[in-house]
């Protein structure tokens, strides 16, 4: 509780180190207020770091949530905890009336992948997790925001309202999409969020949607040598369905993707499997080609099971819509990007960037160029994210902040490495100034709001109605057990 109360205190001091650069303030309270940002850096690295050490999965991050909530609590902000039918999902809310604006935040790992703080691989032998993604950067440096934004509000004396989204299993799980379902965003004028990257870019970007389930096949052991004509082996049910789809690939558009993991197979080898289970994602320039797609891979599996004679079920597991860009917010969160830059790193993160560098295979950027700021224009992204789901009922924005050594990608051991570094801390305070400063902007000017609504509407037609891609399922609260 020690470390908490003291790095709320230091958000505190932080917020009206970014309320003051967003209101103009005095050369001397810039100053004032970033020896305060320099002193609190430390207490904000250590709810972060807790939390990367943690390294919980989704629907599991029991003691990130806790952190996060106990941290909003203390700045006065009100906590409904377990929405969505989800033990570690929460809002945070603080003020009244409209506009209301929200930040995300998500803080659960990924499975099959650690790594210590080190430019060399060195997995943790007792830890099968970790922060590959940043989110626990993310989850901080929203908090942060929110609270920057809240001290503007109380100072100000204005209507209007600060909330903050507690939002789990991003990985696969599909956190956010229960909560939209759930009608959790419905008076929400804008949302804001970031991701852990490695550059700074706040252009407008789409994503990919998806689907995913686990195709289950059942069929009956048997002796694999002395009776093999008597098995019917859910293996063999799996490789036809695989094969199918295999094929499948040459006739889809350019930007579907589809891919799969064995997560059962059977035991041992001269047992006929009578059970064996394969996870596959389906993803799509939109829902709609998510749908299409869908239809054929389900065919496959259900011919498979015909072909074996086995038996086939299937449960989706989650689905996210692609990310409906907005141009006008994206142009508000770049002005407030630029005006507070990139980072520069000191010569012990100089060193190792460069030793984790060497480990990249192709290697095509500069270390240490992580205070530049990407141009503004439209991007097209290849991943997936449960954000999706939000931006087709709510105008919502985000960033890429460079927390990451140039040239490293996401769910890998180096992202994971620089994450646990004053690399990744000082870039989750980039984005942490650069979203409390956009969130300002919009709770002070409605015409910003009004303008990104109309660009909603005009994107995803007047007549569009939310349907989610996981349909009326509970929340799989035990998809990572």
């Amino acid at each position: 509780m020690t470390k908490i109360t003291s790095g709320v205190m230091v958000l505190s001091a932080i917020s009206f180190f970014i309320w003051g650069v967003a209101r103009g303030a005095s050369d001397e309270v810039h100053l004032d207020s970033a020896r305060v940002l320099e002193s609190a850096e430390e207490n904000y690295e250590s709810i972060a770091l807790e939390i990367y050490r943690l390294a919980e999965l989704g629907y599991l991050e029991f003691e990130s949530s806790r952190l996060l909530q106990e941290a909003l609590s203390l700045e006065g902000f009100e906590i409904e905890a377990g929405v969505a039918g989800i033990p570690t999902a929460f809002v945070a809310s603080y003020g009244s009336g409209r506009p209301v604006v929200a930040l995300l935040g998500e803080f659960d790992a990924l499975p099959g992948i650690s790594q210590t703080v080190s430019p060399l691989r060195d997995p943790l032998a007792e830890q099968a997790a970790g922060h590959a993604c940043g989110h626990h950067l993310f989850g901080v440096g929203s908090a942060a925001a929110a609270i920057a934004a809240k001290e503007w509000l109380s100072s100000a004396a204005t209507p209007g309202t600060i909330r903050y989204y507690g939002t789990p299993a991003e990985e696969g799980g599909s956190g956010k999409v229960y909560m939209v379902r759930e009608g959790l965003f419905d008076d929400v004028d804008v949302v804001l969020h970031w991701h852990p990257s490695d550059e700074n870019d706040a252009s407008p970007q789409t994503s990919l949607a998806n689907r995913s389930a686990k195709f289950r096949f059942y069929g009956l052991s048997s002796h694999a040598s002395s009776a093999p004509h008597v098995g019917r082996s859910a293996l063999d049910g799996v490789e036809a369905m695989n094969y199918m789809v295999n094929l499948m690939r040459e006739h889809i558009p350019s930007t579907a993707r589809i891919h799969y993991v064995i997560t059962a197979g059977g035991n041992a080898p001269n047992v006929v499997p009578d059970y064996s289970e394969v996870f596959y994602y389906v993803r799509g320039s939109n829902a709609a080609q998510v749908e299409s797609l869908w239809i054929r891979v389900l065919a496959a599996a259900q011919g498979a099971a015909e072909g074996t004679e086995t038996r086939l079920d299937y449960e989706i597991i989650h689905g996210n819509h692609s990310v409906l860009p907005n141009a006008a917010l994206s142009r508000v969160m770049d002005n407030n990007l630029r005006k507070v830059g990139g980072i520069t790193y000191n010569p012990a993160e100089q060193r190792f960037a460069e030793q984790l560098y060497l480990s990249f295979v192709e290697p095509d950027a500069t270390v240490g160029e992580q205070n530049r700021v990407q141009d503004f224009e439209l991007q097209h992204g290849l991943g997936s994210t449960d954000v999706g789901d939000i931006s087709w009922v709510v105008p919502t924005v985000g960033l890429r902040v460079a927390t990451w050594v140039p040239g490293t990608v996401g769910h890998s051991w180096q992202a994971i490495a620089a994450g646990g570094t004053s690399i990744g801390t000082k870039g989750m305070m980039v984005a942490a100034r650069t979203l409390a400063t956009t969130a300002i902007d919009l709770l002070s000017n409605s015409v910003l709001i009004e303008d990104a609504r109309e660009e909603l509407i005009q994107r995803r037609g007047v007549d569009f109605q939310y349907r989610s891609l996981l349909g009326e399922r509970p929340p799989p609260l035990d998809f990572r057990l």
